[in-house]
């Protein structure tokens, strides 16, 4: 009998599929080992051992110290428009992102995350103690990268100290380059009698916030660089901003500009009354420094919640009123201390988890310390190369082989990359002092949270509200904030709690184990010795 063939399909196992991610931040990282080309071979061989289908591959070759990489970009919106790729492969920590926003976006998706030299896995699934854990790394990687900033930081304030404004000049002003060869600001044509005809117009008290925004539109006032009308939010902040009296702050603290002021001194306090609810002008004494100032909003209308003292001792907020009458009433700062104070509680760590990640910061230090040394290692190498070169240029100028205009010329030249190499060398030193103290501070704000900040004094409890919550708001005398990452994961994953949260891609159910093994086959799950390395 002839055998009949079957026209049933055998089932065909679903590859998994995956995007690559590689990234060089300098021509330093290529020549000493850290190529794109290395990364990709890894990579790859990762992902055939694995049993990965590289779908898209995107590079990405330029310094990210900010958000916005062409290529990372390009990623996300791949890996957002096909929910069916859900993991990223990856050589190292610090090649995937560096900054918060990067973190943030990333872990908004939901995504597995192979870190394949580092032996690192993180999923939707991983457990809570190595999602935290991650998050204090991309923390102490942040401060690193600030410490490196430090060198940019003391030239703006030392520009701030001779009276030149240091940034990206504000709507009516411009940038252009001062007789004394430094960026400064000047009046901009077009755009400096609008914002003097604002203030004018605003400090008559006779406008909304939202009037005087419709007034400058229909005076003609855009953003700079486009044709878009300007919002009322930007309004508002020219309208707080001090630097069109001819001062301004900086860093905490307030000069006298040298460029041309656009207002008065006495016009710009009149406005400020107005935004905060005082139609009389009044003279200003010695400001509080209330504790909540700037950090809570009115959850009626969003202003900002002003502090105000009675009877000489008592504090209260209110809102400011920016935007007209308000139905929130003042609030005691003790009614507030108290509601802050119960999030806090919801933000702790017990001594013994506190421990194990203190180990594992100690661990994965060590394997930082050594990239950090092998950089600096590399930069000395290169300040004894160019030492030397001056030394033979010198010789070669006195025996005759080189002119002196070449001799002068290749000293100069020897001697200006000398100098930015010894300053970057200073700079890693420096940032490296405080590394390791950087995510053990966080991890402290994570210990007994409540009690700290309520023992504080007041710059140690503006400091931890800043680092621990986000987004705070007022409203029917009821405080409502966002926790900041990683301090949400430990508020949704710990241990006592073990709802699980529903929703979609990026709202995915939040897995309650702490320290318990993950249940993932998707590669190691480890993540006691990983390292964010800078």
């Amino acid at each position: 009998m002839k055998r009949m063939k079957s026209n049933r399909r055998q089932p065909v196992q679903k590859s998994k599929r995956a995007v690559l991610y590689a990234r060089v931040s300098s021509k330093e990282q290529e020549r000493e080992g850290f190529s794109v080309e290395s990364q990709i071979k890894l990579l790859k061989a990762y992902a055939e051992e694995q049993g990965y289908r590289i779908v898209r591959e995107y590079i990405d070759i330029e310094t990210a110290k900010a958000s916005g990489r062409t290529y990372f970009g390009e990623m996300i919106a791949y890996l957002r428009s096909h929910p069916a790729t859900d993991t990223v492969l990856v050589e190292k920590t610090d090649r995937l992102y560096r900054n918060l926003r990067d973190w943030v976006t990333i872990d908004d998706l939901d995504l597995s995350i192979h870190f394949v030299k580092e032996n690192i896995v993180l999923a939707p699934d991983s457990r809570s103690s190595e999602k935290f854990l991650h998050g204090i790394k991309v923390l102490m990687a942040k401060n690193y990268i600030d410490n490196l900033s430090e060198e940019v930081r003391k030239g703006m304030l030392e520009k701030a100290e001779q009276g030149i404004w240091p940034s990206v000049a504000p709507t009516g002003y411009r940038n252009v380059l001062g007789s004394n060869g430094k960026r400064v600001i000047e009046v901009e044509p077009d755009t400096g009698p609008r914002v003097t005809r604002l203030f004018e117009w605003y400090s008559t008290g006779m406008y909304s916030l939202k009037q005087a925004a419709a007034r400058a539109r229909a005076d003609g006032m855009t953003f700079r660089g486009s044709a878009k009308p300007i919002s009322t939010s930007s309004v508002h902040k020219i309208l707080r901003s001090r630097i069109y009296t001819g001062e301004f702050e900086w860093i905490g603290k307030r000069y006298q500009g040298s460029h041309e002021p656009l207002v008065s001194i006495e016009t710009w306090e009149r406005v400020q009354g107005v935004l905060d609810g005082r139609h009389t002008a009044r003279v200003r004494g010695i400001e509080k420094d209330f504790l909540f100032t700037g950090m809570i909003s009115c959850g009626h209308c969003g202003c900002a919640l002003v502090g105000d003292i009675k009877k000489e001792k008592y504090i209260y907020y209110r809102c400011s009123h920016a935007k007209g009458k308000c139905p929130e009433p003042y609030v005691r700062e003790e009614v507030l201390l108290e509601q802050i104070g119960d999030m806090l509680d919801r933000v702790s760590l017990s001594p013994e988890m506190f421990q194990w990640l203190r180990n594992a910061l100690r661990e994965s230090f060590t394997e930082v310390r050594t990239d950090h040394d092998t950089a600096v290692a590399r930069l000395t190498r290169e300040r004894e190369r160019l030492r030397e070169r001056l030394g033979q240029v010198y010789m070669d100028n006195l025996d005759g082989r080189i002119e002196d205009e070449i001799y002068a010329a290749l000293t100069a030249q020897f001697r200006d990359q000398e100098r930015k190499v010894a300053k970057e060398l200073e700079r890693r030193h420096e940032a490296d002092l405080s590394y390791f103290d950087d995510g053990i501070a966080l991890l402290s704000v994570a210990q007994d949270s409540k009690r700290r900040f309520l023992e504080a004094d007041l710059a140690a409890k503006k400091h931890v509200l800043s680092v621990v919550l986000s987004n705070c708001s007022f409203r029917d005398r009821k405080l409502s904030a966002e926790y900041r990452k990683p301090f949400d994961i430990l508020v949704e994953n710990t241990p006592h709690e073990g709802a699980a949260e529903k929703g979609g891609r990026g709202k995915k159910a939040k897995n309650a184990k702490w320290q318990g093994r993950s249940d993932s086959n998707r590669g190691p799950s480890v993540l006691e010795t990983d390292a964010l390395t800078s």
